[in-house]
């Protein structure tokens, strides 16, 4: 989760690892940014990026937001299910993405003592590529100031870089979590297959970072429980069926159970690779404890807490390199444009709803990992190729009176698009996951909402502009889209 400066403008938002690091520490009381040396550039509570003409001074370094307890006849109704206050101190890192704001939610709706940690490059990366999120969000603070008012439930901000591991072990040891959340990485394949800068940035920020939160525990927290956001796409498309995290190998007349074996489709991927292999020898070197979460792709965009204040939305990404397969098909729907299926269609994957996401996490945290003990689990509820995805799409949408068509456009990625698929996932369910499954009445809410932020849809962005045999020192094709 690095806030590496970004160039825009002249420079059509070509990243420039060079322009150094830029980590921002903001007053919540403020909203002024800590002076520093570290970056030519600042990103602000929009995410938009802020030359240091344009900085404001604050004198503190780190910041932690304090949210005052609203009486409780001036709060909307929200359901604090066993808000009690005796759960694991929870620290979440990329609170303000879209997996991590739905997270940070859930738990500190359920008493859980939650401090986010992000340095808002995310926001960036939208105002980088000429991007937007369906839904308007708020910056972090207001978000975090209406929770406040909402649920009376206190967040803690700490903006900044986990890249910069002084700022980190600073939060960590004001803190002290019981288990750290890890969602503050660059999660977009096409985003890694940009050009080489953005490979670079992708591998440096999300390794590098992970590295970071490894060492923090180790220093300062060692008996906190690392819950570790990892990806199903670590395991590629292999023709056997995928375990959860481990198999059994029987060769030449011995046995032993080592890790599945890993196919990364990206240099995203390869990034998370890196990071379940640093987390293992983590687990067995120093004794820590971790979960690997191995997720598949997410859709959806409500949860229960989430929808208590239009303030608490979340994001909402639909374009080719952040948007996931059906949150991108929902939207294409709803402007009439046809369904971008790549290739053949018969990618299959694991999919899962964002309430699941949120619960699962909460599993995690709930029936942690022992020390010395690395556990994978593979977070996915049911499986779909792209061609079930848009056949369910089409069908629903006529219900709605939309006309949805599905063409087949150039697969971008180099990947197999006609190939077995069958991945296992019963840790969580053995937990006490309740799946919420991709029924007709889910889709029919999913193109209502899409439908209801129609004007804020950018047809421009709904083709996919990286290619994954034109990555280069510039990728051409995602050139020629910035400049559109």
């Amino acid at each position: 989760m690095s806030s590496h400066s970004f160039v825009s403008g002249s420079s059509a938002g070509v990243y420039s690892p060079r322009q150094g690091q830029a980590y921002a520490l903001v007053s919540a009381k403020t909203g002024q940014r800590s002076p520093s040396n570290r970056g030519l550039s600042r990103i602000n509570k929009a995410g938009q990026l802020q030359s240091s003409a344009t900085r404001q001074p604050c004198r503190e370094r780190r910041h932690s937001l304090q949210i005052c307890n609203v009486a409780a006849a001036e709060r909307p109704t929200l359901n604090l299910n066993g808000a009690s206050g005796s759960q694991a101190r929870v620290m979440i890192i990329g609170g303000d993405g879209y997996c991590g704001w739905a997270t940070a939610l859930h738990l500190s709706a359920r008493g859980y003592p939650v401090c986010i940690v992000d340095n808002l490059v995310r926001r960036n990366y939208d105002a980088q590529l000429g991007l937007d999120t369906l839904t308007p969000i708020v910056s972090l603070h207001q978000r975090a100031r209406r929770w406040g008012e909402v649920s009376g439930q206190h967040l803690d901000l700490q903006i900044g870089d986990i890249c910069d591991f002084e700022f980190l072990s600073e939060a960590v040891q004001a803190f002290k979590p019981d288990t750290i959340v890890h969602f503050g990485e660059q999660r977009s394949a096409p985003y890694s297959m940009i050009d080489r800068a953005r490979a670079v940035y992708t591998q440096h920020n999300n390794v590098i970072g992970t590295l970071n939160v490894l060492f923090a525990i180790k220093e300062f927290a060692p008996d906190c429980h690392l819950v570790k956001l990892g990806t199903m796409g670590e395991y590629g498309t292999p023709n056997i069926d995928i375990e959860e995290g481990f198999i059994t190998i029987n060769h030449n007349g011995r046995s032993d159970r080592l890790p599945y074996p890993k196919q990364g489709g990206s240099f995203y991927h390869l990034s998370k690779i890196h990071d379940s292999h640093n987390l293992h020898f983590a687990t067995k070197a120093w004794k820590l404890a971790a979960t690997d979460l191995n997720q598949g792709v997410v859709y959806g965009v409500d949860t229960a807490e989430t929808t208590a204040h239009p303030q608490l939305i979340n994001r909402y990404d639909y374009d080719g390199i952040f948007g996931t397969a059906l949150n991108r098909f929902v939207v294409q729907a709803a402007v009439d444009h046809p369904l971008t299926v790549y290739g053949k269609g018969g990618q299959t994957r694991g999919y899962l709803d964002i309430r699941d996401t949120v619960r699962c996490v909460q599993l995690a945290i709930d029936n942690p990992a022992q020390r010395g003990e690395f556990r994978v689990y593979n977070q996915f509820t049911e499986q779909f190729s792209v061609n079930d995805l848009a056949s369910i799409i089409k069908r629903q949408g006529a219900k709605l009176g939309l006309n949805v068509q599905v063409a087949s456009v150039p697969n971008p990625r180099v990947e197999a698009e006609d190939h077995y698929y069958n991945a296992k996932h019963t840790h969580l369910v053995e937990l006490g996951l309740e799946p919420h499954l991709l029924e007709d009445n889910l889709i029919d809410s999913l193109l209502n909402f899409a439908l209801q932020y129609k004007d804020r849809i950018d047809v421009n962005l709904i083709k996919p502009a990286v290619d994954w045999r034109k990555a280069g020192s510039r990728n051409a094709m995602m050139s020629a889209a910035i400049a559109k």
